[in-house]
Formats: structure tokens, C-alpha cells, sequence
């Protein structure tokens, strides 16, 4: 044998060497056919002490990239919090708004998105010891917070639709919208009641009732996170905010809560709880505290309710600062490693912000005060969701995806149909409408007929001028030119010092009918400062106002419409011609004289980027408005809080006015008429337990093809603890066409009728109930009585 032989076996004999020592180092953390714990088990073996900590920090995302014309890169402030705090996870890395300082020109657009997550995963993957990926989170509330996605309405207007199937698709949308860009979890929904308007983050919400608000949070949940988080177009969702941060007092965004145990457990609690049985994988706590104790260091919340009894698998994220807060707000710490402390031995795993854990928890660690089997469950629960991700197998976005996907036809389609869905027609005197499309003049005033951002409401990214349809813009695409469209802005929202009343006047005098548009803003601009959490400060001292009143941080004292406002519609309404009423808001706001005098009103909240569409369509007869108030709405800030279903005693009325609410709960007009009969039910067991199934005729007798959403009330008789006056079971939204009829059916389950006793103990108790039909929780149109024979413990 010559040489080449022997020089061609060495050869082979090194590169089969060479070849099989690779996978046989592989690290079984990186090895994708093991079981998620096992992998996290390899993971967590191999990690310091400070990768560890690290690993829970959630930094700012939009300072980590940075723009140049050669492209997306990372930025210094990136590779130095990656090797000196071993982070973890971002939150609004794509966010762009002025609190980021990030505008349509030096923020990302969708494909620039991708290409920013993808240089900052490439970074971790590449560039560090262990290779983590990233969890890069965004606010995804009524679409993902980004340049150039697709805008739906916010929560109260998505509530008002009452159609949890709906709501479900949109946030599928909005998921794929957010992952093809390179995030992963989605802040939302929010799950708080929202039972004092002058808050200001109700638009936030999905209003005041446990039973909605869970409805909507499943669906959020279901269409957020899907089947399979490796698919590419689900992220995990994230609840907001547990819990009771909805009921500060006065109002004030943040503030302490008072309020029972048993209620937390009967009305609070609820759709946090159903929201995570349908799977959610992460939960904010919230910046209140309770009865004392902050929720971001509440053990009996977070641990012994949310982990233990109700075996919540993913992790415990603080709001931006909370833990801190816990020294800073609450003072029930003294310094920030006593505040880390006593936040991840209360059950929070990830510290939102970057400087609530840290250091501050390394110290702790050091000093005693927090165990590392403490540190490695909270650790551990991170590491699950990247690992259930499929981050360690494919961290990147496809970057030539993602035009096709982030607001395309499709989702702009269903943009238009959620704000259809969701506007409501408060009053129709003499069937003002729809407005024929044969009327000659138009003339269409107000400060929120024509403005883009006071119509997108708050956690709102910049958007092209032409992705958005103002009303303005709505109705003159619906006219073309056979209609003369006469737009007068009139007043601003808040600022009184520029005004165009005898303007809109004139153009109003020579209009065959006025559309009016006002109502609020959370339209956050470059003049407004905000804290370090990201709520607006309010500013008593400004030249110009802005025209914000609503949005994190901008509460109220009183609920009237701002500015020269009113006295723009009434100067209208003096003119004698024809006047309809248009509300974009993210509040309450005090319609009395509006409700006295204006002929027809509809309320849209703050309808996103097709809420011109929407609101022209309804007006003109193309769409049969059926949404609903998910809020009661107030005759006067004397009567808050107002909700309809407060516990017994019934209320009784005021000097100046009587108890009840200019719009009660679930109420909502259409421009067809529904009859309600033959209401019957029958009394069921399934395995011992109550089952009440209901049956009843819904007929559509008017002159238009419509929805109507049916409401199931009970009332619990005799309860051995105080129960509501009534409360929503269950709720339909219908479509008939004229003349046509369906028998609607619903059942009732001891789980429906239960109260904590005074034992807490879930019980249905033994006792006469009344079942209540209707149209709203102020309108029921069939009732009847039933009985439970004995006492079932749940």
C-alpha cells in the first residue's frame, strides 16, 4: 500500500472525528427532541448566579436598536445591558409614540421591525455564553403598538360589540401582525373593572361587568396565543392588571383600593381567573394596592390564588416600576433590595423595567433575604415560555413575510367590521336615521370629525395619514360628488383660545343636515411629559392646551365635554337644521343636554383606523348599528360610582337627581324593532348538579335586517350573604333579517348561580332565583321564576 492510501485513512479518520464530536457536545438545553423541562433543567444548571437575575430583567426596547442608512443595527446601550445585566427580555422594542421619541421617520417600519428583533436576537444567539433568545414583548391592546399595523378600536369599544367570536379573530390578527415582526408576547387584555369613569384608562377595559369581561378575555387569550406557540403567528398574552385597578379612589390612576374579600373573589377576580383556565401564559400585576398590601408583593394574591389555586403555569410580570414602587409609592420597603425581596418571594417572577430586580435582587440574594430555589422557579418559569416558543430552534422573523402580512386588505376589512360592531345609538327620536344619500348638503363640524389620533385612542402608534378614515373622510368616500361635504372644525377638545363656532354656524345654516363630532382625546403629542411608567402628566401651566382629557394618567374630575364643545352644539342646534350627534371618546361623558335636545346620537369610543368607514356606514343606512354600553353611563358625578349591578339595597334617588344612569348597562338602539315570547325553561341534571335550560322566541318586526344582543339576567331572591340587584349570565348577539325569527336558547349551571358564603364557601344555595331576559340590564322583556331544591357546593 503507498503513502496516499495511509494519508487518505488518517484524513478520513479526522473528519469522522471532527464530524461526531459536535452533536455529541451538544448541550441538551439546545437539543429539541427533550421533554421542556429537562431542557430547562440543563439550562438552569449552567447558569450563574447573574444570568440568572438576568434572566427576569425586562429592559426598554426602543433604545437597543438603532437607524442609519446602512440599515438596522443594535446599539451600544444593547451589547452593554446584555454583558454587564445578562438580560432577558424587552418590553416596546417597536413601540413608537412621544414618549419613545420614535416617529414615523426615525421609528421602524414593519420590515425594518423585523430587521431590528432579528439583529438583537442574532446578537444574544451569537454573542453570548449561552445563547439565550430574547422574550421581546409589545403592548397589543387594540393591535399591535407599532408603525404601520393594523388600528381596531379599544377595549370599551371592542366590549360594545358583545361578540366575544369577533373579538377572537381580531386578535388572532393582531398576534400574526406582531410575530412576523419578532415578538412574542402581547400586554393585553386588560381585565380590570372599570366602575369610576373618571379613571383614566377605562378605554382600556371591557367596561363594568365580570361576566363580559371574561368573555372578552378568553377570546383575547384563545386568539392571542392558538395551539401551537411555535406556529409563527401566536404570542402569549399577558392580563392586566392583577388586580382591582380599576376602582381607585377618586379616580386617582394607581391608587389605593378598598374593597372585601368576598368581592375581589365574586367580581374582581373572576375574569382573571377564566381568563387563565383558557390558557394565558403571563399576568401584570397591577400599581394598586389592596387593603394595605401592593399587588406587586402580595402573596395571597399571586401565589396562594393565582399559582396554587389556580395552578397558573406561566410567569408573573411587575407593571413598569411597580416593584420599585413598592419602596417608592407604597413605602412598605425601605430600600430596593428589600422592595426585589419581597416582590419574587410574593410570587412575581420578571421585573419590568430593568431596576426593580438587578441589583437590587442580587443583593437581596447576598443578604439572605431570597432564597436561589426562589430565584430558579421564578427563572424557571421564563425559561418554560422561550423554550415552548420554539425561540431556541427559530429566533428570527422572515423579514420577506412581513409586508404581506401586517395590515393587509384582509385585516383592514375586519378593522371596519369590529367598529361597525362596535357603535352604539344612544337616541333615534322620529327615525333621524340613517340619513338618506339623496340629501344635497352636508355640513360636518367639530374638533373630532377630521383628527387621526383622536380617534385611535391611547397605547396608539404614529400612522400614515392615508391608513386612517376620519368621519370626515368616511362620509365624503361614501358621497362621492353627488352630495356638497362642508367641514368647519368649530373648537378644539380642551383650548379655548382659538375657536370657529360662527364658522360652523354658517355652514350649518345652509346644510340640509349637521354632523357634530366631539368627545375626547388620548392623543399623546411631543409637548405632553410623561412619568417614568409612561402615563401622561397632566399640566395646568400650558400656553396651548392639548386636546388630551383621557389616557394613562389624565384623570378627571368632572365627566363634561371640555372646552367650547357644548357650546359649539348648541350655537348647531340654534340654527334649526337637522342634527345628529357623534361621540369619539374613551370615557363616559356627561351627555344631558345632548339627551334633551339632539334628535340622534351615537357613540363610537374611539373607533380605530376605519372608524370613519364605520361611522359613515352607519349613518347612512349600509350597516344596522347593534352595539352596546359595556358602561353605565352617569347623570352627574354625585351618582359615581354607578353600576348596575350593585349589591341590595336598591338605591334611592338624589335631591337634584333620581338614582339612575342616563344609559344603563347593555343598553343600545337599532333601527329595526325585536319582539321577545314564549319564554320557557326546564329544570336538568347532569351528575347530580342543576342544569336550567331556557328557550324563547326572538322575532325581527321591523323594517330593517339587524342584530340584537340578548342579555340573560338572574336574580338571586334570598341569598345568606348580600347578593347584585341583577346580574348578566350569559348574552347572544343575534343577527335576523326583517320578519324572520329563531328560537334562542341558553342554560344555567349551579356554577352561574353561586355566592360565597359567609364561611367562603362557593355555594349555589338552596332557594328561588328570578331569571330576567332582555335587551339591557334596564330593559328585560320576559322573566320568569325557578327554585334550587337543596344547596350545591362548588
Amino acid at each position: 500500500m503507498n503513502k496516499y492510501y495511509y494519508l487518505s485513512l488518517i484524513l478520513i479518520t479526522c473528519f469522522s472525528l471532527f464530524s461526531f464530536k459536535k452533536p455529541a457536545d451538544k448541550p441538551a438545553y439546545k437539543n429539541a427532541s427533550l421533554p421542556i423541562n429537562q431542557r430547562v433543567d440543563d439550562l438552569l444548571s449552567q447558569m450563574t448566579l447573574a444570568e440568572k437575575v438576568g434572566q427576569l430583567s425586562t429592559l426598554l426596547g426602543w433604545e437597543m436598536y438603532k437607524k442609519t442608512s446602512r440599515g438596522i443595527g443594535i446599539s451600544d446601550q444593547f451589547r452593554e445591558a446584555v454583558q454587564q445585566q445578562h438580560i432577558g427580555m424587552l418590553w416596546a422594542t417597536l413601540r413608537a409614540d412621544p414618549w419613545t421619541k420614535k416617529t414615523l421617520e426615525n421609528g421602524l417600519s414593519p420590515e425594518e421591525a423585523a430587521q431590528a428583533t432579528n439583529a438583537l436576537q442574532k446578537y444574544m444567539v451569537d454573542s453570548t455564553r449561552l445563547g439565550i433568545p430574547l422574550l421581546l414583548a409589545e403592548e397589543c391592546p387594540h393591535g399591535h403598538m407599532a408603525i404601520g399595523t393594523t388600528v381596531f378600536p379599544t377595549a370599551i369599544g371592542q366590549a360594545s360589540t358583545w361578540n366575544p367570536s369577533l373579538i377572537n379573530k381580531m386578535a388572532k390578527v393582531i398576534a400574526k401582525e406582531a410575530r412576523s415582526t419578532g415578538s412574542h408576547i402581547g400586554y393585553g387584555p386588560i381585565l380590570d373593572l372599570a366602575r369610576d369613569p373618571r379613571w383614566s384608562r377605562l378605554e382600556e377595559t371591557y367596561g363594568e361587568d365580570p361576566v363580559l369581561n371574561a368573555k372578552m378575555g378568553i377570546a383575547m387569550v384563545k386568539g392571542f396565543q392558538g395551539n401551537d406557540l411555535t406556529s409563527g403567528k401566536n404570542i402569549i398574552s399577558t392580563l392586566k392588571h392583577f388586580t382591582a385597578y380599576g376602582v381607585p379612589e377618586g379616580g386617582h390612576n394607581g391608587g389605593s383600593v378598598s374593597i372585601g374579600l368576598r368581592e375581589l373573589y365574586q367580581s374582581y377576580l373572576p375574569p382573571f381567573h377564566a381568563a387563565v383556565n383558557a390558557g394565558a401564559l403571563s399576568v401584570m400585576t397591577a400599581y394598586n394596592s389592596i387593603d394595605g398590601i401592593p399587588c406587586s408583593a402580595n402573596p395571597w394574591l399571586l401565589k396562594e390564588t393565582l399559582k396554587n389555586d389556580w395552578n397558573f403555569k406561566g410567569f408573573v410580570v411587575s407593571d413598569l416600576g411597580s416593584i420599585s414602587g413598592i419602596a417608592g409609592s407604597h413605602h412598605t420597603a425601605s430600600d430596593p433590595a428589600e422592595a426585589a425581596a419581597q416582590a419574587i418571594n410574593a410570587g412575581l417572577d420578571a421585573d419590568l423595567s430593568g431596576y426593580g430586580f438587578g441589583d437590587a435582587l442580587l443583593e437581596a440574594i447576598n443578604e439572605g433575604k431570597v432564597s436561589e430555589e426562589t430565584l430558579n422557579a421564578s427563572v424557571r418559569r421564563v425559561l418554560e415560555q422561550k423554550f415552548a416558543l420554539g425561540l431556541f430552534e427559530k429566533p428570527y422573523a422572515d423579514v420577506h413575510r412581513v409586508k404581506s402580512i401586517v395590515r393587509s386588505k384582509e385585516h383592514v376589512a375586519l378593522a371596519r367590521k369590529v367598529a361597525q360592531e362596535s357603535i352604539i345609538l344612544l337616541k333615534n327620536d322620529q327615525q333621524t336615521l340613517p340619513l338618506s344619500k339623496a340629501v344635497k348638503k352636508i355640513a360636518v363640524v367639530g374638533p373630532n370629525a377630521h383628527n387621526i389620533y383622536n380617534q385611535l385612542g391611547d397605547y396608539t402608534a404614529p400612522q400614515a395619514n392615508d391608513n386612517i378614515v376620519t368621519v370626515l373622510k368616511g362620509i365624503q368616500q361614501k358621497l362621492g360628488n353627488t352630495v356638497q361635504v362642508n367641514y368647519v372644525k368649530g373648537c378644539d377638545i380642551r383650548d379655548t383660545t382659538n375657536t370657529e363656532i360662527e364658522e360652523a354656524v354658517n355652514i350649518a345654516r345652509k346644510a340640509d343636515v349637521t354632523i357634530v363630532v366631539l368627545g375626547g382625546s388620548s392623543a399623546r403629542d411631543f409637548k405632553t411629559s410623561y412619568q417614568e411608567t409612561g402615563a401622561a402628566e397632566v399640566k395646568t401651566d400650558e400656553g396651548v392646551i392639548s386636546d388630551m382629557e383621557s389616557g394613562e394618567g389624565f384623570d378627571r374630575a368632572t365627566l363634561d365635554m371640555l372646552g367650547h364643545q357644548i357650546k359649539l352644539l348648541q350655537a348647531i342646534y340654534e340654527t334649526g337644521t337637522k342634527v345628529v350627534l357623534v361621540t369619539i371618546k374613551g370615557r363616559p361623558l356627561n351627555l344631558n343636554w345632548a339627551q334633551e335636545h339632539i334628535p340622534a346620537i351615537i357613540d363610537a369610543w374611539y373607533p380605530g383606523q376605519e372608524g370613519g368607514h364605520a361611522i359613515a356606514d352607519v349613518l347612512f343606512g349600509d350597516y344596522n348599528p347593534a352595539g352596546r354600553l359595556s358602561v353605565s353611563v352617569p347623570k352627574a358625578i354625585g351618582q359615581l360610582p354607578i353600576y348596575y349591578n350593585y349589591r341590595s339595597p336598591s338605591r334611592h334617588d338624589y335631591v337634584e337627581v333620581n338614582a339612575k344612569p342616563l344609559y344603563s348597562f347593555g343598553y343600545g338602539l337599532s333601527y329595526t324593532s325585536f319582539t321577545y315570547s314564549d319564554l320557557s325553561y326546564e329544570m336538568q341534571y347532569d351528575e347530580g348538579q342543576p342544569v336550567v335550560k331556557i328557550q324563547f322566541t326572538l322575532k325581527n318586526t321591523g323594517e330593517y335586517d339587524g342584530d340584537e344582543v340578548i342579555q340573560l339576567y338572574v336574580r338571586d331572591e334570598v341569598g345568606s350573604t348580600v347578593t347584585p340587584i341583577i346580574q348578566l349570565k350569559d348574552f347572544k348577539r343575534i343577527h335576523l333579517n326583517k320578519g324572520e325569527e329563531n328560537k334562542i336558547y341558553f342554560e344555567l349551571t349551579a356554577n352561574d348561580l353561586k355566592l360565597m358564603n359567609s364561611e367562603m364557601k362557593w355555594v349555589a344555595e338552596k332557594g328561588k332565583f328570578k331569571l330576567l331576559i332582555g335587551s339591557a340590564s334596564d330593559d328585560i322583556k320576559l322573566s320568569a321564576d325557578f327554585e334550587l331544591e337543596q344547596d350545591y357546593y362548588l
